[in-house]
């Protein structure tokens, strides 16, 4: 029942993320949509699911069993954004939607595969920093500012997310080897990422100490 427990949440984290996709989709003006976007993460935060970019940023905080987990919440958010595009699919707005999410994805499987390895790796530092500061930021306002700033930073700096990505090849119906790989790449940058300024954060701690 854990385990179940624990993909339906991050279903609903992949749904809540293909959320802020729609809206990122339909917004005509990009800096709009990259601050409307954030309404996914202020779900997962607000309500507690597990996103996979957002967990793996304290694997070294926990015990392995928690490492273990981010496989299967990985596996639920590739679920749940796949559920948001198959209800996205029977609305009127599809079609514009899935030109709009095609072309999205046509640039990310013309990319490398280095090149999208480092987008994913700059895009969970961004994440870190939202997902740090709404934990720990002692003002409530300044929870909500570090949300609209890191998930407005990675789009804007237009780096690679693989959730919300995800939702795109869904969306896009735009499958195939290529583009299983280039998911792969950027969930292992988003993980590299995500470690990276927690380790460094540490290193300077101690340091100082």
């Amino acid at each position: 029942m854990k385990k179940l427990s624990l993909f339906l949440s991050a279903l609903l984290a992949g749904m809540s993320v293909g959320f802020g996709g729609l809206v990122f989709l339909s917004a005509e003006n990009r800096v709009i949509g990259a601050a409307l976007f954030t309404v996914g993460l202020f779900c997962i935060c607000t309500f507690g699911f597990h996103l996979f970019t957002g967990k793996v940023c304290y694997v070294f905080q926990n015990d392995r069993a928690y490492a273990l987990d981010l496989p299967l919440i990985w596996l639920g958010n590739a679920a749940g954004t796949g559920v948001m595009a198959l209800l996205a699919f029977l609305t009127r707005n599809a079609a514009s939607l899935q030109e709009r999410a095609a072309a999205l994805c046509q640039i990310k499987l013309n990319d490398s595969l280095l090149s999208l390895f480092f987008l994913g790796l700059l895009c969970n530092m961004f994440i870190y920093i939202a997902v740090e500061g709404y934990r720990n930021n002692p003002h409530e306002l300044g929870k909500y500012l570090s949300l609209f700033f890191g998930v407005m930073g990675f789009i804007l700096a237009g780096t690679e997310h693989c959730v919300a990505d995800l939702f795109y090849f869904w969306m896009a119906g735009a499958w195939s080897g290529r583009a299983i790989l280039c998911i792969l790449t950027i969930s292992l940058g988003n993980a590299v990422g995500g470690v990276l300024l927690p380790l460094l954060r540490s290193a300077v701690s101690k340091t100082a100490a």
